[in-house]
Parts: C-alpha cells; sequence; structure tokens
C-alpha cells in the first residue's frame, strides 16, 4: 500500500454545485447519475478508479433554500460488477445484483419512500429493485430549518463498500435566519468533507478483503469489524492545502469516513468557533480548542485567519498517546494564509444565534432501553448488535407520529458508537457511566458517576451522536413529521452493514384500523 506519498502538495477542490435540469416557481428538478470515473486524488498517483455522483468524488453540492421543494432521480449507471471485495455470507447478499444503489438524504425529514430504505435498491438502469422499491423519483421537501446535511448510498449489506468507492456528497438547507447573522459567506464559505483513504502503488483504491487475523474457516472475502484507512482525503484530495485571506472563514465540515473519528485541532493554537452541528444553527457559538467528529457527525465553524497573515496553519488530527509512530494521518490539510485581503472583513461571529425549544417540556410517550452489543456469528466473527436484534428481525421500535421518546443507548461494547436515527433531528438529554467490567460478568448495570449532560456544542439539533463505551446515552425525539418504515443504526459503515441496524416504523394511529 502507497504510504510515502508527499503532503500538501494539492490544492483543495471545492466540489461544484449541482445546476436543475428544469426549474419552476414551485420546484426543481435535478438528475444525478451514479457512474464509475477516474480523478486524480494526489499529484504522485496516477487517477484511481471511484463511483461517483455525475462523476464527481465528492459528489456535487446540493444548495437550496428551506421551504423550496426539489425533485431528484437517482439514476444507477453503475457497472454490474463491483470492483471492491463483497462479502456474500450474510443477508441472503449471494442472491441479489452485486451492484445495487439507494441514496439516503442524511439528516433530512424526507417521506419513506424517499427516503433511501436499505432494502429500497435498485440496479443499473432500474433493472432490478429490491422490495421497498416505491419511487424512481425522489421529493425532498426541504421545510426543515437551515443545516448541513449530506448524502450517501444505503444499500442493503454493501454500504461500507459504496460510500468507499466515492458515493457521498453535501446538502446544503439555507434559510433567512442564517443570512441576517452576517456570518463569512460566497468564497469564505467552504465545505470540507473529509474521510480516509488507502491506495495500492498503482493509485487503486484498497479496501482489505477480510479482517486482519482471518479463521481457516471464514469466507474470503469477509467483512470487517472495521477499516481505518493510510491517509485523510479532503473534498477528493489527498493531505489538501487550501490559500485563504487573513478573515474569518466559514467552514461545513463533515466526516464521511466509514469507521474513523477525527479528534481535530489547529497547530498554530486557534480556536474554533462552532456555529452549527448536525441539524442546524445552535443556540449559541461555542469556542473549542478541538472537535471530536465521529462519522457521519457535521460541524459548521468559523476560523479567523486575521492575525495569522503569511502564516500556514495546520488542520491536525489527535490519535492519542498510543498511536502508531509510522501513523501518518494526524495531519489533516493545511491553510495557507498567502492571499491579499480583497475587501474589508464584515462577518461577524455571532454570540447569539437561535433560539432552540427544549423537548423536555414535551409528555414523554414512551423510553426505551436499547443496547448496543459485541457477540459473534457462527463463524466466530464479530458481530455488532443494537438490542441483540439483527436486521431481519421483526420491528420493535414503533413510535408513533407526533409522540416525544426518549431512547437510552446502553454501549455494552469497548468502544463509542455513533447512534444515527432517520427521519428525525433528536436533543442529546445526558451520559452516564456504568461498571463495563461488571456488567460483563454479571450482565448488571451498575452506575459509577452521576449522569453528565451533553457537551457545550451538542445542545442543538442532532441526527447523529456518540454513544461511548460504558456508557448510557440519552436522547430525546419527536417522531415526525411522516410516518412509515425507516431505520437507525451505528454509523461505522462496517458495523450498519453486519448486523448494528434495525428497521423502524413510526405508525400513525390515525390510520391503523
Amino acid at each position: 500500500m502507497n504510504n510515502k506519498l508527499e503532503k500538501f502538495v494539492d490544492a483543495l477542490p471545492i466540489p461544484e454545485t449541482l445546476k436543475p435540469s428544469r426549474k419552476n416557481k414551485n420546484e426543481a428538478y435535478y438528475e444525478v447519475q451514479m457512474t464509475e470515473f477516474r480523478q486524480k486524488l494526489h499529484r504522485d498517483l496516477r487517477p484511481t478508479r471511484l463511483w461517483g455522483y455525475n462523476g464527481q468524488f465528492p459528489g456535487p453540492v446540493i444548495d437550496v433554500n428551506r421551504g423550496e421543494p426539489i425533485h431528484v432521480k437517482w439514476k444507477n449507471k453503475l457497472p454490474d460488477k463491483h470492483f471492491l471485495p463483497i462479502d456474500k455470507s450474510f443477508h441472503d447478499l449471494a442472491k441479489l445484483p452485486e451492484v445495487r444503489t439507494v441514496t439516503h438524504l442524511h439528516g433530512g425529514e424526507s417521506q419513506p419512500e424517499s427516503d433511501g430504505y436499505p432494502e429500497a435498491w435498485y440496479t443499473r438502469n432500474f433493472r432490478y429493485t429490491g422490495p421497498q422499491f416505491k419511487t424512481k423519483v425522489y421529493h425532498y421537501s426541504n421545510h426543515q430549518q437551515g443545516a448541513t446535511l449530506w448524502y450517501h448510498d444505503h444499500a442493503m449489506g454493501i454500504t461500507r463498500l459504496n460510500v468507499y468507492a466515492g458515493l457521498a456528497g453535501i446538502y446544503i438547507i439555507r434559510d433567512e435566519q442564517e443570512e441576517r447573522l452576517k456570518l463569512p459567506s460566497g468564497e469564505y464559505e467552504i465545505p470540507l468533507i473529509m474521510m480516509d483513504r488507502s491506495f495500492n502503488d498503482d493509485g487503486e483504491l484498497f479496501y482489505p478483503p477480510q479482517p486482519d487475523d482471518p479463521q481457516e474457516n471464514w469466507p474470503n472475502p469477509s467483512i470487517r469489524p472495521f477499516f481505518i484507512g493510510e491517509t485523510n482525503v479532503v473534498n477528493g484530495k489527498i493531505w489538501p492545502y487550501v490559500e485563504v485571506e487573513p478573515r474569518k472563514y466559514r467552514f461545513r465540515i463533515l466526516n464521511a469516513a466509514n469507521t474513523r473519528a477525527y479528534q481535530l485541532f489547529l497547530d498554530s493554537g486557534q480556536s474554533f468557533y462552532q456555529i452549527g452541528s448536525d441539524g442546524g444553527l445552535m443556540r449559541r457559538t461555542v469556542k473549542l480548542d478541538n472537535l471530536a467528529v465521529e462519522p457521519a457527525e457535521r460541524f459548521d465553524v468559523i476560523i479567523d485567519f486575521s492575525k495569522h497573515e503569511g502564516e500556514t496553519v495546520t488542520l491536525k488530527n489527535d490519535l492519542g498517546q498510543d498511536a502508531n509512530p509510522d501513523d501518518q494521518t494526524d495531519d489533516v490539510m493545511q491553510f495557507k494564509v498567502t492571499l491579499p485581503l480583497t475587501s474589508m472583513d464584515r462577518s461577524r461571529i455571532p454570540r447569539y444565534l437561535k433560539r432552540i425549544p427544549s423537548l423536555s417540556e414535551n409528555k414523554v410517550k414512551r423510553i426505551r432501553n436499547l443496547k448496543l452489543i459485541g457477540s459473534t456469528d457462527k463463524l466466530g466473527r464479530p458481530l455488532l448488535l443494537l438490542d441483540n436484534k439483527k436486521w431481519m428481525d421483526p420491528v420493535t421500535e414503533t413510535p408513533e407520529l407526533g409522540s416525544t421518546e426518549v431512547w437510552s443507548f446502553v454501549n455494552c461494547t469497548n468502544f463509542t458508537h455513533p447512534i444515527h436515527i432517520h427521519l428525525i433531528q433528536f436533543q442529546v438529554v445526558d451520559r452516564q457511566p456504568f461498571d463495563l467490567d461488571r456488567y460483563s460478568e454479571e450482565g448488571s448495570i451498575i452506575f459509577t458517576g452521576s449522569a453528565k449532560p451533553p457537551h457545550p456544542n451538542e445542545k442543538s439539533w442532532k441526527d447523529t451522536v456518540a454513544a461511548p463505551a460504558g456508557e448510557i446515552t440519552r436522547v430525546i425525539a419527536r417522531f415526525g413529521p411522516f410516518s412509515g418504515d425507516y431505520v437507525w443504526h451505528c454509523h461505522i459503515l462496517e458495523h450498519e452493514d453486519y448486523d448494528m441496524m434495525r428497521p423502524m416504523r413510526v405508525i400513525d394511529t390515525d390510520k391503523r384500523e
């Protein structure tokens, strides 16, 4: 695998904004093709084979206004054979077409037929479709508040491979409230889509066909419990740089990695001013020296370069004290403050941003205690489960439309899981530690400390939450605005594929017989 690439030699690409195929006063219509192509990801690498939306990695930015609905036709134009190793030993994948796609708007409040249900997959030119397939054109109402969302593939059993191949992009909803705050905008607002990848010497993507220590009876290929790449990739370039002016910039950060969580900081000692998270603006700006970003989380931040003219600032990733000294992923990208100031910087870092009503004032219909469990399958491979149930087991999470529930994620494993619930934005209530060793021995939950409130930058709308090992993480949500079939899962894609994902059915009691 290629680990000798020079850092900071390629300029950061800015993904282009998708233009509608047609538009009228009521809505816009887009067509997006998923295709195979080659793209140069580093100066010293040959062009890499990738899959992407409209032939781009990452996909184009979809930029819309709140309340203005759009239709998107996601067209699968991919080959019939995958170029990454598929384990077909679970979910009856051997009986399904090898290349299947279905696009999920992550964080979007979408109707069920437009949500990207894992079994609503389809193949090239809609030749074959899954049992949940209902529509060729997806509808996004965009009625929720302004936010940084993202879209990515969600096909059953191969999400980790399709996203790793390149099927991901950012989706921005804008509203008038943001405009009134005078935040950095235009060319001073930049998306940063972060992920990690490994490469062969010939420039091709490398994804291991088996776990690091496979047993003789395991299939080849065989799914891995996690994957960490050897390089960091931002906006489709390995360890890029961007030239900036000595002024404030707004960065919409997305962690689109399969497994990797980032611990971001600036080597200049500067702070991040976080103004938004998954579901949009926060109540108030939070000043942070580092950002802990789990897979699928979004962090909307302002960085002020006004006092760093002529300097080079490196965005770093804290790998911890036990990091391998040969690991090069402590660097992410560089900001070169070398451009002249083109005009006076009139943008602001507001202290107060938005009023967010607390869901704790709602009447709670139900409290669910949901365990995150580590086990093994019949071959002895690691198997992560939600509440000790597999994807194929009957639906057990059936919140009523319009009801408020508290979900308690009891993490009985020894690592953090980023938990994502489709359809809704929730609020983090608290986290409480328990004795994980005692649980492993006796199966009993013994608390070792009091409940801790959410971090200051979590006091907002979230759709993905870090559930740390040996802790109970509680979130509160109001389920709506639509009813129907959705899912919730760990967003470590290797876990999601096998088998840390569960169906969820939002019940409309007015329609129930």
